[in-house]
């Protein structure tokens, strides 16, 4: 049992500093790096001869044999076989777990599609906030590919007038501004059955929409340098990584309010009578007959619809926030569709837009 503990204990010892130190002692030596240790100092000259008998003159003990499927040897492994050699020499390496792996990409991809990921989140938002009547004002976000935005090391030479205005030009819709209202309207008919007086009036609410339009593509001719309605300033070039500056300035012509009656719209859901009134002798067949076809639908339609676009156009309610929202939309258009991303695929940023509203065209 002794000498059993005394091979364990070598073998947990074998790897350890001392291994260098007992190298003059024999191969089969179970007990010469205990003797060194313990008479280290002494006898040093001894101890260096390698031969087979010990200093003191005695003999040395031979090494237990046992048999390779001993059931004492079992687990230990042969420090000096192929198997063993090659566990020390290549340690065993951390996998890392596939959910780390795809929790990783999914970052790495959110990163690089983040704009767009934030506009689709802002649009989703937005339609659920809608849909359960929550009146919440989200910050608008443009749709940007990643290869739209400025890469850190692109640089140009290039002239950006001509190209920024090539852009333009080819804008083939009209910006428009749009907006709702509401009025009062008032119809009355008067018709006269021999002596009996026959009258009818109506008073009806009414929601009127009316849109005002932006021509953001006037011609050829409304863009020539001598008409001075577009002018790009280079504030600076790209330079070591860094994004030029570039100004635009633009002038558009006016909004275009509603032209014709056919050009507003009324809603007729909220739209309803409030009020009526009529003569005594009108609930008779008389009066009923000659009055009442002249309330349908279709004709207090028309007239909600006529004066819904005299008011789109003469009362300032209306055409100051028709004016407006269509301003607003014409340079949201040309800013974030057509100037921006042509600036950013040659280096640079957009730092000052400018529209300005011709008086004629």
């Amino acid at each position: 049992m002794f000498r059993f503990l005394v091979i364990l204990v070598g073998m947990l010892t074998a790897h350890g500093p001392g291994r260098r130190e007992a190298g003059p002692y024999r191969a089969g030596d179970p007990y010469g790096k205990a003797d060194h240790r313990r008479d280290r100092g002494t006898d040093r000259t001894a101890l260096l001869t390698g031969s087979d008998a010990p200093p003191d003159g005695g003999i040395w003990p031979s090494r237990p044999q046992l048999p390779p499927h001993h059931p004492d040897l079992a687990g230990v492994a042969d420090p000096a076989s192929p198997d063993a050699r090659r566990h020390d020499a290549v340690p065993l390496r951390r996998r890392i777990s596939p959910r780390v792996r795809w929790i990783a990409a999914a970052v790495a991809v959110a990163l690089v599609f983040r704009r767009a990921i934030a506009f689709l989140v802002t649009i989703a938002l937005s339609a659920a906030l809608h849909f359960i009547g929550v009146n919440f004002h989200l910050p608008s976000i443009s749709f940007a590919w990643p290869w739209q935005t400025i890469s850190a090391g692109t640089t140009t030479n290039a002239d950006l007038g001509p190209w920024v205005l090539q852009k333009i030009e080819g804008i083939s819709k009209p910006a428009l501004g749009q907006a709702n209202f509401s009025f009062f309207f008032t119809r009355k008919v008067s018709k006269s059955i021999g002596p009996w007086p026959c009258w009818y009036s109506g008073t009806f609410y009414a929601v009127g929409h009316a849109s005002a339009t932006v021509d953001l593509n006037p011609g050829p001719a409304w863009w020539t340098p001598a008409a001075g309605h577009y002018r790009l300033q280079v504030l600076s070039r790209p330079h070591n990584g860094s994004p030029g500056h570039v100004a635009v300035m633009m002038v558009f012509p006016q909004p275009q309010l509603p032209q014709s009656a056919h050009d507003v719209t009324i809603d007729n859901i909220p739209s309803k009578p409030i009020d009526t009134q009529h003569s005594w002798t009108y609930p008779g067949f008389g009066c009923g007959m000659l009055l009442r076809p002249q309330f349908s639908e279709s004709v207090l339609y028309a007239q909600a619809q006529r004066m819904a676009f005299y008011e789109s156009n003469h009362v300032a309610q209306v055409t100051r926030p028709l004016i407006s929202s269509a301003e607003t939309e014409a340079a949201r258009t040309v800013r974030d569709n057509f100037i921006q991303p042509t600036v950013n695929a040659f280096g640079y940023t957009l730092d000052q837009f400018t529209i300005r509203w011709a008086t004629t065209r």
